[in-house]
């Protein structure tokens, strides 16, 4: 609910802003190892660069968001 904090005192929007920050990160550094892993398939390798550029992208708005909701507080 919004306005409401998790166990450790930080408002749910700012925890799922965290966690979603984390995870783009995490399949990022996924994404990378799956494109090296099909470097014979040029398909598949350039269908990885192009989710792995996506969750950067995610991750990137995901960060602005954080910083201008902690700069308010």
């Amino acid at each position: 609910m919004a306005g409401e904090t998790q166990d450790t005192g930080t408002s749910d929007s700012t925890y799922d802003l965290v966690s979603v920050l984390y995870h783009c990160l995490q399949g990022v550094e996924m994404y990378e190892v799956y494109a090296a892993d099909a470097e014979d398939d040029e398909e598949l390798a350039r269908f990885f660069e192009e989710i792995t550029q996506q969750e950067r992208e995610r991750a990137e708005r995901a960060k602005q968001l954080l910083a201008a909701r902690l700069n308010r507080s």
